[in-house]
């Protein structure tokens, strides 16, 4: 593998060499990108008419190119198609709870609580985004968070397109911990494997085992995060309210920067000393939950709050077309006296059960995980007698299976009728239709990309090849670019945890090979995993779907592109200083 020879050093990082080396490998390997880069954000195709481009692009450059079997090919779309069910199986239940609140009345209810917090919209997308969607990203990550806070948002009276932008920006900070640690424990974990470098270096610096490195990443990961991730608060009010203010100004949103950095370092600072004390499984989860347990009452106080009357949206009749979503949410008064408690119970629900089941040391997520389809996982290992493995689907383990009791659990407290259930239903199905096309095409592209490698044209595949042109143009500079990298892995592959899986070993090894520090360029590497989120498609497109924003795909990665190259351009800043 690439990575395995740039530990060995048999990769020549001379730029002169590389640019007499053959090009048209790395660029072909960006078609698939470029080409969601000009039809999805350029042109501003809907996602359902881009991605399908993408996808046969990314087929033609494997099968002409790459010369992979046409029978590869069609196993990675394959296991595209299977991923692509569970994601929307997964919308499916965020829509399906907000349609039921919505019909049982518990959105009225919810909403009337944060106003009685504070009427501000610049607070409540701070606590609702950041903090709240903080926590569900480190109980659940998977793109969770979007499907929890993007409909609560619009159900507090945000805009759609509004909700989804601020949804997607905060999947930066918190994602590299997202799922109790997943994308360190399982990503870098996985990537970097006990291979024998590795172990040597750990030996080296005097650890015993090799795992002995995933808490020290983890801990460096955490400290670039809450450096970066510091202005993330004030970057969704400033953002909020320079494309959706009345003003369009971002000075509106300016005008709570004391605010905005007192809730991100109420979870940042926490969020730092749980990474290094207890580890990666918990800086999110519990750094949010401190956050919310200070800046809530904060709030209700007016702490840090500048004066004036709370800062608000236009009238709705005067928000422009593209900001609406599809479906409308209708706020349906309860028709019994139903407490904030209960209205807030199936969210409560949600983040309980994602806790206690992503917990190991409960090992209720390992007995989830052991009802899976199909129940051999022989039948779909190395497919069609191919490289490519479809994992078994864990439905039990799923987030839309939490979903699903929480619906149940909202028809039971909240006392619905069949009538509204049944409307309920109706119009989640709808919407989960406008989503199907987009994801159909957009994952096993994804798919296609990553399952690259053994063609006949003897070419790795294709995210190494991208990789290492960029190793091979950077040289001693690498640490600069390094988050870069992870954070392309993650706009393609939708997971900051498959990110760190293909190139953590590839980015120790670079490292290695030009006397960086390795453990710092992985640590980049996983902060840029996390910002790629921010950027990602699929995620966005789930996002867009969960509100009835279909179609708008490419004008959310407009603005959240920003702030992905804020991030990447801070973590290369700091990867020059610290590796």
């Amino acid at each position: 593998m690439l990575a395995d020879c740039l530990g060995t050093g048999c990769l020549d990082l001379n730029p002169k060499a590389f640019l007499m080396a053959d090009l048209i490998a790395p660029v072909l390997s960006l078609a698939p990108i470029i080409v969601v880069g000009v039809f999805l954000v350029g042109l501003r195709w809907p996602a359902a008419k881009a991605m399908p481009l993408a996808y046969f692009t990314a087929v033609l450059v494997a099968l002409l190119y790459w010369q992979l079997s046409a029978k590869q090919v069609a196993a990675a779309t394959l296991n595209g198609l299977v991923i692509t069910f569970t994601l929307l199986y997964i919308i499916f239940g965020a829509i399906l709870l907000l349609n039921m609140l919505s019909e049982s009345g518990g959105l009225s209810v919810i909403r009337r609580g944060f106003t009685n917090i504070t009427p501000d919209r610049r607070v409540q997308v701070i606590i609702v985004a950041w903090l709240f969607g903080s926590f569900i990203e480190g109980s659940a990550g998977f793109g969770t968070p979007a499907a929890v806070c993007v409909p609560l948002l619009v159900a507090l009276g945000f805009p759609a397109k509004s909700a989804v932008v601020s949804g997607m920006l905060i999947q930066s900070t918190p994602v590299s911990f997202g799922a109790v640690g997943t994308p360190i424990l399982v990503g870098v974990s996985g990537g970097l494997d006990g291979k024998p470098e590795v172990v040597e270096f750990a030996s080296r610096i005097g650890l015993s085992d090799w795992t002995e490195l995933l808490p020290i990443i983890g801990a460096k990961v955490a400290i670039l995060h809450a450096v970066a991730g510091t202005l993330i608060p004030l970057f969704v009010v400033a953002i909020m309210s320079r494309f959706f203010g009345p003003r369009r100004s971002f000075s509106d949103g300016l005008q709570i920067w004391k605010f905005a950095l007192f809730a991100s370092l109420a979870m940042t600072l926490p969020y730092v000393a749980i990474a290094h004390l207890l580890g990666p499984e918990f800086p999110s989860l519990l750094g949010s939950l401190v956050g919310l347990a200070i800046v809530v009452p904060a709030a209700r106080r007016g702490f840090l709050l500048p004066e004036g009357p709370p800062w608000d949206f236009e009238d709705l009749s005067r928000w422009e077309e593209s900001w609406h979503g599809a479906v409308e949410i209708k706020l349906e008064e309860a028709n019994q006296t139903l407490s904030l408690w209960k209205a807030w119970l199936p969210y409560l629900v949600i983040a309980c059960l994602l806790v206690i089941t992503r917990l190991p040391i409960l090992g209720i997520g390992d007995t989830l995980k052991s009802i899976a389809l199909p129940t051999d996982p022989a039948m779909t290992k190395e497919l069609f007698s191919t490289p490519v493995t479809i994992k078994p689907v864990q439905p039990l383990y799923l987030p839309g299976t939490v979903f699903l009791i929480a619906c149940l659990v909202t028809a039971v407290v909240h006392r619905m009728n069949g009538a509204a259930i049944g409307r309920a239903f109706a119009r989640s199905s709808r919407m989960l239709a406008s989503a199907s096309v987009a994801l159909l095409f957009a994952v096993p592209m994804v798919q296609v990309f990553l399952n690259s490698e053994g063609g006949d044209a003897g070419l790795e595949k294709m995210p190494y090849v991208l990789a290492g042109s960029v190793a091979s143009i950077a040289g001693d500079a690498w640490p600069a670019f390094a988050s870069l990298i992870g954070g392309l892995g993650a706009f393609v592959a939708g997971s900051n945890t498959i990110s760190n899986m293909t190139f953590s070993l590839f980015q120790f090894g670079v490292a290695e090979r030009i006397g960086a520090d390795p453990v710092w360029v992985v640590a980049l590497q996983a902060v840029g995993g996390a910002a790629g989120n921010v950027i990602c498609v699929h995620n966005v497109v789930a996002a867009c779907a969960v509100v009835g924003l279909t179609g708008r795909e490419g004008d959310v990665i407009r603005i959240t592109f920003f702030v992905f190259l804020y991030y990447i351009l801070v973590a290369g800043v700091l990867g020059m200083f610290l590796a």
